[in-house]
């Protein structure tokens, strides 16, 4: 989180809580792509709390802020619930390059650490590649998959809801296509996968993930709402949060629509993927 918290704490160096304090937050919180409606919420709180507290260091400012981020950023905070559905059908969804494939085979590695038998289905039959690289995936976490060759991403995701059934799997991560939200018809298609989920299994699918670049700020919110407006989302992974500058997003997704955050991506490795916390990503910012 270093980049973005950078720029943030940087406002801190001077000696005194005055306006131009407030002002030069402002504008770090901006550029970290926090948006007006959040950063006029954090400011808000932060004054009122240095108020009551009667801070005068700035250091002690950064604390206070740290605790009126994590405020802010709880409603977000949720686990990954497995269990209650045999199996449990997780769909995840994202546009091109925001790492979904690479999501879900940390995703596996996450479940399968944790004792869960996953099937994955190869449903992004729309970029080349992609059942291949996530064929690469099942292979390194040793798990079944699902695949045709060119075949109807709804098909592959009925075939492999039912075959997760057939064989007693805890949970079956369905791999769809990368979409933009302007792109209509595929939205359509992903709305149909949805549906044909749901005739294999009436309950599912359980959960519904997107998967969003970090990197993309206030674009990242942008197809949070449009994915969201589209397919009732349940929860989302940020990924490549170690290599931005615009990590506030994570804020404005809070105060505009907030969508529980079960995972953020921190590096390339397989075990980078962690479970979000408000108060340690709030920490982070700040560090």
């Amino acid at each position: 989180m270093r980049k973005t918290g950078s720029s943030i704490t940087g406002v801190f160096t001077g000696t005194r809580i005055d306006d131009a304090l407030y002002e030069e937050l402002e504008d770090a919180l901006l550029m970290a792509d926090t948006g007006v409606k959040a950063t006029q919420q954090l400011l808000e709180a932060l004054k009122r709390r240095v108020k009551e507290t009667k801070a005068t260091d700035p250091a002690a400012v950064k604390t206070l802020l740290a605790d009126c981020l994590t405020e802010l950023l709880v409603p977000l905070e949720k686990s990954l619930a497995i269990g209650a559905h045999q199996p449990t059908v997780i769909m995840v969804a994202g546009v091109n390059g925001a790492g979904k494939t690479t999501s879900i085979g940390k995703l596996t590695k996450h479940l399968a650490d944790h004792g869960e038998s996953v099937l994955l289905a190869a449903a992004d039959t729309f970029r080349a590649a992609a059942r291949e690289q996530l064929g690469v995936w099942a292979t390194r976490n040793t798990v079944e998959i699902v695949s045709q060759e060119g075949g109807d991403p709804a098909a592959v995701s009925f075939d492999a809801v039912s075959a997760g059934k057939a064989r007693g799997k805890d949970v079956v991560l369905v791999d769809t296509a990368g979409r933009l939200p302007t792109q209509l018809h595929l939205m359509q298609e992903l709305q149909k996968i949805k549906r044909v989920i749901t005739k294999a299994d009436a309950s599912a699918p359980h959960e519904v993930l997107l998967v969003i670049d970090g990197n993309t700020g206030q674009n990242a919110l942008a197809q949070v709402k449009a994915f969201d407006d589209a397919l009732q989302l349940t929860g989302l992974i940020v990924t490549k949060l170690d290599g931005t500058a615009k990590g506030g997003v994570l804020a404005a997704i809070a105060q505009e629509r907030p969508v529980p955050v079960y995972f953020i991506g921190v590096g390339e490795k397989v075990q980078d993927l962690e479970t979000f916390s408000a108060r340690e990503f709030a920490q982070a910012l700040l560090a």
